[in-house]
């Protein structure tokens, strides 16, 4: 096995991250790029706050990481912040209330986007499902860039003030079969980075060669955490901010 804060290898896991910063100014933006490729899928968790699936159960990204002795991890969905959505993790399902475009990995190593309603539970868990993840939108599918962003409302109970504009950003996708990018945008900090906009962050998914992306809880969930610290600053601040859920690679 070989790490140092930028890289992780051992027989099974493969880990590159790397700091990505463009413009200047007030048109800064750093981001952080995790290249994972894996030997297995099921090396790819989810895990729940205090290791308890329900609403209001919070903790930050590194905690639920640190009690899990994961590697990489991100945070997920935020799934406590509603009361609807699929929700499979590992191979279990805590919530079946379909509503809206959802993102499914499957243990071949693969992942897609779907739609909640038209893809039953039973049919996700026939297919291989282990992980759903149930925030939105899909930003690429089959290898092209799905819609105009400027036009998508994720939550009209609760407005779509935050998901517009440049905001920190966090998302996961597929070059191939268990070959991830995790990629987490920084913002609301001038000179450092103001967040990206949903079709520049689609644009980034499509430029490292994911064929399928898929935007999960941003702005001040946004956390990137890597053998044993943040790698990001959250909120642009460095204080993370409790979150229902991790996606994370087990050791």
């Amino acid at each position: 096995m070989e790490q140092d804060d930028w890289n992780y290898s051992s027989a099974d896991t493969s880990i590159h991250i790397e700091k990505v910063e463009t413009g200047s100014g007030e048109d800064k933006i750093t981001y952080f790029v995790a290249d994972v490729q894996l030997t297995q899928a099921s090396l790819l968790q989810s895990a729940f706050a205090k290791n308890a699936f329900g609403r209001n159960i919070t903790e930050n990204t590194s905690t639920i990481a640190d009690a899990n002795n994961a590697i990489l991890a991100i945070n997920g969905d935020y799934y406590g912040f509603r009361s609807d959505g699929v929700i499979i993790r590992n191979g279990t399902i805590y919530r079946d209330e379909p509503v809206r475009d959802a993102l499914a990995l499957l243990s071949d190593g693969t992942m897609r986007s779907y739609n909640e309603e038209q893809v039953s539970s039973s049919e996700l868990l026939a297919m291989g499902v282990t992980q759903t993840y149930s925030f939105g939108p899909t930003l690429v599918a089959d290898g092209e860039i799905t819609d105009d962003f400027d036009k998508v409302v994720i939550d009209t109970n609760f407005g779509n003030r935050s998901i517009q504009g440049s905001n920190p950003r966090t998302g996961i996708g597929m070059i191939a079969p268990n070959h991830y990018v995790f990629v987490v945008v920084d913002g609301r900090k001038d000179n450092y980075s103001k967040g990206m906009t949903l079709t520049e962050f689609a644009q980034v998914f499509k430029e490292l060669g994911a064929t399928e992306a898929y935007n999960l809880d941003g702005g001040g969930s946004s956390t990137m955490y890597f053998m044993g610290r943040v790698v990001n600053n959250p909120q642009g601040r460095q204080q993370e901010r409790g979150v229902s859920d991790i996606l994370y690679i087990a050791q």
